[in-house]
């Protein structure tokens, strides 16, 4: 009996580090980070099959790149910051559709309405994830008075402001789990792997062959393909 219950404990203990992995050591300050996704509550009429699966995050000292891309009509949404370079924008692609909005300073970017009245409570709770010391915050609206979520991010990761421009411009550390509320969906992010890696910084240069809109327009585009 307990051999069994031995070889059950090592068997968690070998599933859990074959799905969360740190490559590339602590304090990195370019690289990836890759999240699944999880999806709660109404995606529209399109299958959870076809919606993005994964969350790239590529980052370089102060610039950082997401990716949160489909193989269902080559779709999906980018973000990008270059602070360098007064670079913070959005991408929305999906089949021969390419619109971008640039963000002005103090703005979100789009996508993220449903989130405005976000409260982040920080709490003294850790965890690890990937090998990185985490701590935790709550974080709760309004419009979802009987919710509270968690979120953990570390300050083990190099990158500089990482989280401007989005709802969690307040977090000093890079998110390692959380959620975004869009329109009427919670995506729900958990940090699978991190390694450093080269990254070239052309990834972090504004995106040719997208056609500039207004923040109206892509946001009507965002909610439309949730909506689907």
């Amino acid at each position: 009996m307990k051999l069994s219950f031995a070889l059950v404990f090592v068997l968690i203990v070998a599933l859990i580090g074959f799905s969360c992995g740190e490559r590339g050591g602590k304090h990195i300050d370019q690289g990836e980070i890759h999240f699944n996704i999880d999806y709660v509550g109404n995606t529209g009429s399109l299958p959870k099959e076809v919606l993005p699966k994964n969350l790239i995050v590529s980052f370089k000292h102060d610039k950082v790149l997401f990716e949160m891309l489909s193989t269902f009509g080559n779709s999906g949404i980018l973000n990008l910051a270059n602070p360098e370079k007064g670079i913070f924008d959005t991408y929305f692609s999906l089949f021969t559709i390419k619109y971008f909005y640039a963000v002005q300073e103090g703005e979100w970017y789009p996508g993220f309405d449903s989130m405005k009245d976000i409260v982040i409570t920080k709490t003294l709770k850790t965890s690890v994830i990937c090998g990185f010391n985490c701590k935790n915050a709550e974080v709760s609206f309004p419009a979802y008075s009987d919710k509270i979520f968690e979120i953990w991010y570390t300050d083990e990761i190099s990158i500089e402001n990482p989280n401007a421009s989005t709802p969690y411009s307040d977090i000093e550390g890079v998110l390692m789990s959380f959620v975004f509320i869009m329109g009427p969906s919670e995506l729900h992010f958990t940090a699978e792997t991190v390694y450093r890696k080269e990254i070239p910084d052309t990834q972090f240069e504004r995106r040719e062959k997208y056609t500039r809109v207004s923040r109206d327009d892509i946001n009507k585009f965002i909610n439309r393909m949730i909506k689907l």
